[in-house]
Parts: structure tokens; C-alpha cells; sequence
């Protein structure tokens, strides 16, 4: 079994990724989603936990052996950013969604010199916006992002884009497709429920409407 499938089916079993096609999630963004992500889950299972720090490090050493820095995405990507950073023995820091609104008023919190190559890590990758926003920040700061890893993403073509157009190289522990296999094979979706849940990657937006 393949890293992406086998992440796919641990976040299954601890219920991190859930599937309802009957009554469908609805996201912040107003999607109507038959797909529920939660990675914080991962947290609270030693071994899953250790599963994603080794495969985060090993992926920064694969793809970004030149890293200076790993830095987390806030609030969710500070944890796994952390982890990920002591395996590699690397200075860590993470960026807010918005600067502080006291003290110094700082969005990047640690020691960050300019000129440093950085890899973000995040934790779900959907539309890329939140995520790509903290490639910018890093940026104005002075960094040299390189790349981020994340542990899943929906593979929505809107992201693939935007990453493209950002230039910023993505790397994920597992994928949509991934998890599509692994609920196929253990008989959690049928092929019809399959075909539905591939018409909502391509076109979140308007599925269900």
C-alpha cells in the first residue's frame, strides 16, 4: 500500500476524514462538501503523531534538502510544523492570519532573517488561498519561500493553480485520489457514490446545487 493511501486510511480510522454524502458539511466558505477534514485529530494519536512528523521531515529532506527554516501556518500547522522541525533540527516559526493586535504587532512570531530559505507546513490544502497568503507574508518579510508540504489536500484544480501561478512546489503526505481508492476498496462509497464525489473535486462550488 502506497504512503498516500495508507495516511488516507488512518485518518478514516481515527474519524480525521469523514464522508457523508446524505447530509453533506457545509464549509466557511458556503460549499456544501460531502467531504469533513480535520487533521488536529491527528494530535491525540501518539502513533498517527509520529507518522506525519517522520513523513513531513522526510519529505522536507526529499524535496527542500536546502531549507533553513520550516515555518507553521497558524493555528492548525503549528503543531506538525513543530514536530517536523525538531526531527530536522531546524529553527521554527509560524505566521498568524492576521499581525497581532498589541506588543509588537507581529503576523511571522520567531527569529526569521532575511534572505532565509523557508518550506511551510500546513495542514489541509482546499482553494490554496489561506495557505498561499502565507507565502506572501513570509515573503514581505524577507524569506525565500521554497516550498510547503502539507499532510492532505483535495486536489482542487482552483489550487493547482494557484500554486502554479505562486510558484510555490506542494508536496502532501496523501490526496483526494488516495482517499477515494481506500473507501472504494473497504466498501465505504459505491461506484455511483464515487462518481458524485469526483463531480464535487472538480466543481465545489456549484456541486449539489
Amino acid at each position: 500500500m502506497s504512503t498516500q493511501k495508507h495516511f488516507a486510511e488512518k485518518l478514516l480510522q481515527i474519524k480525521a476524514l469523514q464522508l457523508n454524502l446524505q447530509q453533506p458539511y457545509t464549509w466557511a466558505s458556503g460549499w456544501r462538501s460531502p467531504v469533513y477534514c480535520d487533521n488536529r485529530k491527528v494530535l491525540s494519536y501518539p502513533y498517527v503523531r509520529d507518522f506525519v512528523k517522520s513523513e513531513l521531515a522526510n519529505m522536507v529532506l526529499e524535496y527542500f534538502p536546502e531549507a533553513q527554516v520550516v515555518a507553521g501556518v497558524a493555528t492548525a500547522g503549528i503543531a506538525h510544523g513543530v514536530m517536523a522541525a525538531d526531527l530536522l533540527k531546524l529553527p521554527f516559526v509560524y505566521v498568524r492570519s492576521k499581525p497581532k493586535e498589541h506588543g509588537m504587532g507581529n503576523q511571522v512570531e520567531g527569529v526569521l532573517e532575511e534572505g532565509q530559505k523557508v518550506v511551510v507546513i500546513e495542514d489541509l490544502v482546499s482553494t490554496g488561498k489561506s495557505s498561499l497568503q502565507v507565502v506572501d507574508v513570509l515573503r514581505d518579510s524577507g524569506a525565500e519561500v521554497i516550498g510547503m508540504c502539507a499532510l492532505f489536500t483535495y486536489g482542487f484544480p482552483v489550487a493547482d493553480e494557484a500554486f502554479k501561478n505562486a510558484l510555490v512546489p506542494l508536496h502532501t503526505i496523501s490526496n483526494y485520489n488516495a482517499l477515494m481508492e481506500v473507501a472504494e476498496e473497504q466498501k465505504l462509497i459505491s461506484p455511483e457514490q464515487k462518481a458524485l464525489l469526483e463531480q464535487w473535486r472538480i466543481d465545489p462550488a456549484n456541486w449539489g446545487k
